[in-house]
């Protein structure tokens, strides 16, 4: 890990998981670049680590919102249908194409340069169009919860789910902005609380496939989910306090920012 001493990376995952509490951006679109860009993590191995890091840090969030009765297990269901098996084929794909190779870590990096573009662009449009507080709350749970057709999360789900294994970016801003899309029905906080549980086994599944090809750096992850925990408190006992229209804008510079260079990069 070059010459960073281990509290960098604590302080990372730190950074990463505040933001990720205070916007609910998924951790993938700030945790990879940064990992590539300033630790100079090779991108296979940078991705590798951060599913694992995504997978334990959203079960946490997950495991309350099940408490809570929030998740649509359905939605769920139809979107794993299609992003599982979608990781298993790319991860497979990695395995055959020899992951550490250039050729394997220029189309992750170029991969990952549009997938950032695409989470700012999400990340944007949920800062200016959002949801209306009380829409459409004269529709039954049931009614909230149908898709505008039964295959479209299936087909959007095998999207996300190839980008989130080849990235590891996807399944938070550009997941919530699909859903948006697919069930225009449907309360935020069920839209949220959907996305991040399709999210858990997506990641976890994507993460030990590149374990098992050697992409995963168990000790960087541990550090990195030393800082997420308490970041992600801090983040969301702070949520209610900030602007959150003002916080997605920057992030989608940021973000923007960042798919410009990885993209020149590759």
């Amino acid at each position: 890990m070059g010459d960073f001493p281990f509290y960098a990376f604590i302080l990372a995952g730190l950074f990463v998981g505040f933001v990720v509490g205070l916007t609910g951006v998924g951790g993938g679109s700030l945790m990879t670049p940064l990992l590539i860009a300033v630790f100079g993590i090779k991108p296979a191995l940078a991705v590798g680590t951060d599913l694992l890091f995504a997978a334990c840090t959203k079960f946490f969030g997950v495991a309350k919102l099940a408490k809570q009765k929030t998740v649509d297990w359905k939605i769920v269901g139809l979107l794993c249908a299609g992003s599982i098996p979608a990781a298993l084929i790319v991860v497979y794909a990695l395995h055959r194409m020899d992951s550490t190779g250039h050729e394997a870590q220029r189309l992750i990096t170029t991969t990952l340069g549009v997938a950032l573009m695409l989470t700012a662009a999400a990340t944007l449009y949920k800062a200016i169009k959002g949801k209306k507080q009380g829409e459409h709350s004269n529709l039954s749970p049931e009614e909230q919860a149908r898709p505008r057709h039964w295959a479209l999360p299936v087909l959007f789900g095998a999207v996300i789910g190839t980008l989130v294994s080849l990235t590891s970016v996807g399944a938070g801003a550009i997941g919530v902005m699909v859903l948006m899309l697919l069930y225009p029905a449907l309360p935020l906080p069920r839209i949220i609380a959907a996305d991040l549980a399709y999210a858990v086994p997506l990641t976890l599944i994507a993460g030990l496939g590149h374990a098992s090809i050697g992409t995963v750096d168990w000790s960087l992850l541990g550090m990195l989910l030393l800082g997420s925990i308490p970041g992600i408190w801090l983040g969301t006992h702070l949520v209610t306090r900030t602007p959150e229209r003002v916080i997605r804008s920057l992030l989608s510079v940021l973000l923007a920012y960042a798919s410009v260079k990885l993209l020149s990069w590759s």
